[in-house]
């Protein structure tokens, strides 16, 4: 052997080349679920924290844990419709996922599902979920499959209509309450609906308008009706709706039918200004609101301030009838 053929005699070694270990298969559809966005799932409750003072009693608790238990069996539908939506548009959207900073490690994206297995466990969701909705009551099973069609909708045509996209997303939340109201068969005010609808809208147009900053010039790549987005507009639309936000629940702490005539309810209002005000300085100054369900289980401020909201409204359900 040659001296210029022999290595040198202080050479490294090369590196070894460690593979990124996979994570097990079920850990990945469970991944793909998005158990995070379950807290979506929450409005559920809705009809039944804003009417306790309508079916609850001292000395009743079968009253309650029944209502309870009902509102438990329409989340866990909703969960399950909502997974199986998301196994769906993953699907479609796992190229346009691989071109996005974070959406890319989903696990559809990566790689690490394969689509027809996806898909198949999406269509096991929905069979295990509308059978279960209906037997709860044929109500809540039609504004089930309403949902399951709507989501449909959103994932193929209407998220990729400018405007439409968001108020398709409020409709979910809406009928999310509707939902939870049926299943409970107890009455729901119009502000209430029109509280949620305006909420969504805010979240919607957030996470709008930090997709179009965080993405920029790749933005109309990943979806497309972020083409006719602009910062100004969003910031616009998000200033209407957070005004309107305010006055209609503020309209619905002294105007709907089922709440204490005292105006009680008006004392929850500072926790609701406070939120949402806490969820503008996220966006603006922080640069998040990419994904709101994430950032209401993350930030401690936020999370504190829902959870007090909702011990002073059933405080004030209960105690001020």
């Amino acid at each position: 052997m040659s001296s210029h053929d022999a290595p040198p005699v202080n050479a490294a070694p090369e590196p070894a080349v460690l593979a990124t270990p996979r994570p097990p298969l079920l850990l990945a559809l469970v991944r793909a679920f998005r158990p995070a966005q379950w807290t979506k799932n929450g409005a559920v409750f809705i009809a039944a924290v804003f009417t306790i003072n309508l079916y609850w009693r001292p000395g009743e608790p079968a009253t309650l844990v029944g209502v309870l238990g009902k509102s438990g069996v329409a989340f866990l539908v909703f969960c399950l419709l909502s997974s199986a939506t998301y196994l769906v548009n993953d699907v479609a959207d796992r190229e346009r996922d691989r071109q996005h900073p974070t959406k890319r490690r989903r696990p559809i994206a990566a790689g690490l599902i394969p689509p027809a297995l996806a898909i198949g466990v999406a269509i096991l969701l929905v069979a295990t979920a509308l059978p279960l909705a209906m037997l709860l009551n044929r109500e809540f099973g039609l504004v089930a499959v309403l949902f399951l069609v709507t989501q449909a909708l959103y994932s193929f045509l209407l998220k990729h209509e400018v405007i439409l996209d968001v108020f398709t997303i409020a409709a979910g939340f809406a009928l999310r309450v509707i939902g939870g109201a049926f299943a409970i068969a107890v009455p729901v005010s119009p502000w209430l609906y029109a509280c949620t609808i305006l909420g969504a809208l805010f979240l919607g147009l957030c996470k709008r308008r930090h997709e179009l900053l965080l993405l920029e010039d790749a933005a109309s790549n990943h979806r497309r009706s972020l083409a006719g987005y602009t910062p100004q507009l969003l910031d616009q639309m998000i200033s209407v709706v957070t005004a309107a936000t305010v006055v209609t629940y503020s309209f619905y702490t002294f105007s709907a039918e089922n709440l204490p005539r005292n105006s009680a309810m008006m004392l929850t209002i500072p926790f609701v200004l406070y939120g949402l005000f806490r969820y503008l300085y996220l966006v603006y100054q922080r640069g998040l609101g990419g994904s709101p369900d994430e950032l209401l289980l993350r930030d401690r401020p936020l999370l504190v301030t829902t959870a007090l909201w909702v011990l002073a409204s059933l405080t004030v359900l209960y105690f001020a009838r």
